[in-house]
């Protein structure tokens, strides 16, 4: 089986976020990163080159594939932030019609900058995900 490229790293987020060379997106990305820190409860953390995580689960595949990923997290793109968050959580439709400006692929939700979504709302999906992911994947299962 081939190794995952998408595992933590050593690469410095803080690094990371001050490469970003579009300024708004920068600043975009700082943003995010603390309100998933406060929502979380955890330290951002490099996973792979470009994912900044938060947290950690355990998951196995049908198949036998089986892997770590971070429970939520973000990539500010060229052209937009990508975040990653689970997309069956209970009130995420419901979230999402509320957000603003967005659009979405199997767990992720693409937004060219914060101030075309509502960030409270934001907020309240990234926390609605990751109560999700916890209920899912329980710590230490």
């Amino acid at each position: 089986m081939a190794e995952l490229k998408t595992k933590p790293s050593e690469i410095s987020v803080d690094a990371f976020l001050d490469a970003v060379p579009d300024p708004v997106r920068r600043e975009d990305a700082r943003k995010v990163r603390a309100m998933m820190e406060r929502v979380s409860g955890e330290p951002a953390r490099m996973w792979g080159p470009a994912i900044v995580g938060f947290g950690t689960y355990h998951y196995r595949y049908a198949s036998g594939h089986e892997g770590d990923m971070c429970r939520i997290g973000f990539s500010p793109r060229a052209k937009e932030l990508v975040l990653y968050l689970s997309s069956d959580a209970p009130r995420h439709q419901a979230l999402m019609d509320r957000l603003g400006r967005h659009r979405t692929g199997k767990s992720c939700l693409y937004i060219k900058r914060l101030a075309d979504v509502d960030e409270c709302v934001l907020e309240a999906l990234v926390a609605e995900s990751l109560d999700h992911m916890r209920g899912r994947y329980p710590e230490g299962a």
